[in-house]
């Protein structure tokens, strides 16, 4: 009966998956948003993957039995990424072993991999430190995984722990103590006589993107590192010491397992940077910027490497078939229902059980209702959309009301005159309604913490500057503002510089950042205010935000940034999230000036 249930379920998720595009796998449209070094030439050459995914038909007249399954030669390559504790989102992870059983059913030799940032972004994550996720990674019987920035938000020694109790191998040929690899670069896999090397890149990016004090000793140096360095080739010749390992050693296919991503701002970094400066890749799996995109983009030698992305939170399944032949095509499974796979569908299996278990654990505490909202508090655009109809997060380069809300709650229980809150701390929208625990460490799932410092004008100013000098592009660091306004000039290039480490380190040229006022009033540069944020900005150089270094701290991590949140709420808005936030864009604190006046 179970061979009969994963047939009619996997047959029911993939007609769903076809009928819920128009265009499944390579035939997904996707742009590179990426500009290549200054020394990498011409652009990178990047064009629609135009392989059709093939969509297995129902056989009606008869279903397989349980028993031994005649191997087909193929070897199906199944790949997820950006999943963010997401367990029961989208595909979920008992779709998810679904697929792979229908699969593996079909006669073919099944492959998992992730490509990063699994064990951080639900409440189920940050309450229990990332240890609810890997044991449902093992169940579902993961073959490789690489470390995205996300991996270490819980600390660097929580995260090796991790890695001791995954079944799993993690891979990275960039990750390094002092020099010296944490991981294996790559591992080689054995499936219907081919070998197939996975090897595991990870953004240097992560040093910003997740707590800098993560990757450093007790005398605040880093020790960890990820081969950065300005123009990118650390990473690169990594990548191709790696690929060349991995050929000399007998892998018949090289496999890139990347948390690279697609941002413009990740540049030397993005995946078309690696393509392009490397070669003997022949499928770039990618993460990190949260797209769909599937593409293909030239390498150094001039050959086509597919490139996907698979969005976030179980919204898509990746997937690569190796044909018995020899032939290799890659795709996207999308599931764009409203209502998750396993909800929908009523699957039972291993995995659904695992994620209702652990769920229940937490349930109880989390449907605790603090508050309630008169208005949608929001990240995204009310009115853009990607190219898969999905919609684009503004938080990272414009105001919305949701920042406002953080950014108020942040001034107004610290008694600051200011606060600042980046963009990507807020990592989920408040529905109109009844609010629950949930839903607040939705919000803020970091676990970071109140503080306030005493700061000068001068550096205020830096902060906007570096947070705004990616506009009109995302950036984790967009600062959200309260008791403060200020325009962003966006026609004007940003001058902001950065060292090795991708830190801040100056403003060599005309500012993007004018006309700011503090509570009504221009700001002066040589005045100091007091300014409330989290310690990820203020304390740790999150994000590079490194201006504040010696400022005199007022209040030193005194609350827990989600507490923060519940306190505003509860105590200086009465329980009601009114309608001064109604407006999605916000209160007009922050203004995107693009064209000279």
């Amino acid at each position: 009966m179970k061979a009969y249930a994963i047939k009619i379920i996997g047959i029911l998720l993939a007609v769903a998956v076809f009928l819920s595009v128009t265009a499944c796998g390579n035939a997904v449209t996707g742009h590179v948003q990426t500009v290549p070094p200054s020394d990498a030439g011409p652009a990178a050459e990047v064009k629609e993957n135009q392989t059709v995914a093939q969509v297995s038909e129902p056989a009606t007249e008869s279903i397989r039995e349980a028993g031994p399954v005649e191997k087909n030669g193929d070897i199906v390559i199944l790949y997820t990424s950006d999943v963010h504790c997401g367990i029961d989102q989208g595909f979920g992870y008992a779709g998810l072993q679904q697929v792979k059983e229908y699969f593996t059913a079909e006669g073919n030799e099944v492959i998992l991999v992730d490509d990063g940032d699994s064990i951080q972004g639900e409440p189920i994550g940050t309450m229990t430190k990332g240890e609810a996720i890997i044991p449902m990674m093992n169940e579902l019987g993961y073959d490789v995984a690489t470390p995205g920035n996300h991996e270490f938000d819980y600390g660097m020694e929580q995260f090796l722990s991790l890695v001791e109790k995954a079944d799993f191998p993690y891979v990275s040929c960039n990750f390094n103590y002092k020099g010296e690899l944490v991981f294996k670069p790559y591992v080689i896999l054995e499936r219907a006589g081919k070998r197939i090397a996975f090897i595991g890149i990870t953004t240097p990016e992560t040093l910003t993107g997740s707590m800098p004090a993560n990757f450093k000793d007790e005398k605040g140096e880093f020790v960890y590192g990820f081969l950065q360095d300005s123009d990118g080739h650390g990473v690169y010749e990594a990548v191709q010491a790696a690929v060349d390992a991995a050929r000399a050693e007998g892998a018949d296919y090289v496999i890139a397992v990347a948390h690279l991503g697609n941002a413009a701002e990740s540049a030397p970094y993005t995946y078309a940077d690696v393509i392009t400066h490397t070669s003997g890749i022949d499928v770039f799996f990618d993460g990190h910027s949260h797209d769909t995109d599937q593409v293909i983009v030239k390498n150094k030698d001039g050959k086509d490497v597919p490139r996907g992305g698979v969005g976030t939170k179980l919204a898509c399944i990746g997937w690569c078939r190796i044909a018995a032949d020899g032939t290799v095509s890659t795709g996207l499974y999308t599931w764009k229902n409203a209502v998750a796979a396993p909800e929908l569908l009523d699957i039972e299996n291993e995995m659904s059980l695992a994620v209702e278990d652990a769920q229940s654990v937490l349930n109880e505490k989390l449907d605790e209702v603090i508050a309630t909202a008169a208005v949608e508090l929001t990240i995204n655009d009310s009115v853009e959309t990607d190219s898969n109809v999905r919609q684009i997060r503004m938080i990272r380069r414009a105001e919305t009301n949701l920042g406002d809300f953080c950014a108020d709650a942040f001034r107004i229980q610290s008694g600051a005159d200011i606060a600042i809150m980046g963009g990507g701390g807020i990592r989920t929208s408040i529905n109109a309604g009844n609010i629950k625990l949930r839903d607040i460490l939705s919000v803020f799932p970091f676990g970071n913490s109140l503080c306030v410092l005493e700061v000068t004008g001068r550096q205020i100013l830096d902060a906007l500057e570096w947070g705004s000098h990616a506009v009109p592009g995302e950036f984790g660091g967009f600062m959200q503002t309260s008791g403060l306004t200020y325009e962003v000039h966006s026609y004007v290039e940003s001058s902001c510089t950065a060292d090795e480490n991708g830190m801040f380190s100056g403003v060599k040229g005309e500012r993007r950042v004018k006309n700011v006022l503090v509570n009504g009033e221009p700001i002066d540069p040589e005045k100091t205010y007091t300014m409330a944020g989290n310690n990820y900005w203020l304390l740790s150089n999150g994000d590079g935000f490194t201006m504040f270094d010696g400022a005199p701290v007022l209040q030193n991590c005194v609350k827990i940034d989600n507490q923060t949140l519940i306190d505003y709420i509860t105590e200086s808005l009465g329980g009601v999230i009114g309608e001064e936030y109604e407006d999605p864009y916000g209160q007009g604190r922050i203004v995107i000036v693009e064209e000279k006046p």
